[in-house]
């Protein structure tokens, strides 16, 4: 008892720093928070030898001509006049923001001399496109998978493009790979050393070239062990898997689901994104939900099926923290930014409040803790990033800058997750 209890606890915390170095910087590694770069609200994806140059604005296009068409169905579903200039405004400048040219089942199996021909034509017109700014903001391709009787044929596809896209003077920046059909650790293995030895040929730097994968088979949801398979895969991409992406019908129809039942809201769908949501949770791996197959196309009845469906899955998927989706047709466009549009306006009052409560310390009904602060400025954060917010509103409402907001919403693991002030002289 000759030493104070000060002392004691000093030589207890050092054993225990010593104990617990190794688990805490792997926590770092494999946990290091959300990154901070924005995330597309959608993926659209197109077949390879529909691809242009002019893609993006012509889908923009064709959206606003349908909301034009169906003004007053529209503005019913969008909420009012301010949510349709709104929606019209992003068609017009921003109608696709992360773009997957297929080459996988929207494709399909056309033989070699085919698929090596759209390949070249595809990845030329990329680099135009980025040439000539009409390329949309995050781009990629979905190749065949790594299973055995298309192996050859993905790497093919994936090989040619990529150099064709550098040969035509484009650029791989941002340019992320949709693995598809993933069954087993292995191949994500698999993946990393191919693109690793991709980026030598190439001569690009290492982890210029990264990777999503598409969760479609219950084996990557659960392996024979009865593990989450999910969380393996992910952490065996060695810091190259950007996203997990769900794909509703592949999993559906591999679980038994009849046709009739497929979709993105059934019970199966749910299971599944619900592991693959607490396997990516602190890892920066974004989500993304799956698609409809429901089109709102022909006469007004079928688009107003298709909206409202298209709407109310969007917004479903938002509630439960799937923050992207994948969009098939130009149709599906004014329903994606609308409903997308209204879940960040609409809970953009009281995230403000609450966050300008807390950094008053104010008496306010509602105790946030510093997670739940994250949440808020993350809501306002991803409003900004889609355009559903302005700079000037999300600033005046809160009370904190842009910067900081940013800060709050997204910190890496081993820097202060709140900070101490949020003073508006940073605004």
């Amino acid at each position: 008892m000759g030493d104070t209890a000060a002392d004691t606890a000093a030589a207890l915390a050092d054993r225990l720093d010593d104990l617990l170095a190794d688990a805490e910087a792997a926590l770092v590694d494999g946990y290091p928070g959300d990154t901070a770069s924005r995330q597309p609200v959608h993926t659209v994806y197109v077949p390879a030898d529909r691809f242009r140059p002019d893609l993006a604005p012509v889908w923009g296009s064709t959206a606003l001509a349908l909301v034009d068409e169906h003004a007053e169905l529209f503005a019913g579903i969008a909420g009012g006049d301010d949510l349709v200039s709104r929606v019209r405004a992003k068609l017009a400048a921003e109608p696709i923001e992360d773009l997957r040219i297929d080459f996988e089942d929207g494709y399909g199996d056309r033989g070699d001399e085919v698929e090596d021909a759209d390949v070249l034509a595809a990845a030329t017109s990329l680099a135009t496109a980025t040439a000539e700014g009409t390329a949309p903001p995050y781009r990629g391709i979905r190749f065949k998978s790594l299973e055995a009787p298309t192996r050859r044929r993905g790497v093919r596809t994936l090989t040619m493009f990529t150099a064709q896209v550098l040969e035509a003077g484009g650029t791989l920046d941002g340019f992320v790979v949709t693995l598809p059909k993933v069954t087993s650790v292995d191949q994500v293995e698999a993946m990393v050393e191919l693109t690793g030895r991709l980026e030598d040929w190439l001569g690009l730097g290492a982890g210029h070239l990264r990777f999503e994968l598409q969760i479609e088979t219950p084996q990557s949801i659960l392996g024979p062990d009865g593990t989450a398979l999910v969380a393996r895969m992910l952490h065996a991409g060695a810091g190259r898997v950007t996203g997990l992406h769900y794909g509703t019908y592949d999993y559906s129809a591999f679980c038994g689901i009849s046709a009739h039942h497929q979709s993105m809201e059934h019970p199966v769908a749910d299971h599944a994104k619900l592991v693959m949501q607490a396997a990516a949770a602190g890892t920066g791996v974004r989500l993304s939900d799956g698609s409809t197959n429901i089109l709102p196309v022909g006469d007004e009845a079928a688009v107003r099926r298709g909206w409202e469906l298209h709407a109310r899955l969007v917004r479903r998927s938002l509630e439960r923290g799937y923050y992207q989706g994948w969009d098939l047709h130009p149709a599906q466009l004014p329903t994606r930014f609308a409903a997308t549009y209204a879940f960040y306006r609409e809970g953009l009052d009281a995230a403000a409040r609450r966050l300008r409560d807390y950094h008053r310390q104010s008496g306010s009904s509602v105790m946030d803790e510093p997670a739940t602060v994250r949440a808020l400025a993350d809501h306002v954060v991803r409003g900004l990033d889609c355009g559903a917010v302005t700079a000037a509103e999300a600033e005046e409402d809160t009370g904190v800058g842009v910067a900081r907001l940013s800060e709050l919403a997204r910190p890496r693991r081993g820097h202060r997750q709140v900070p101490a002030d949020l003073d508006q002289e940073e605004a």
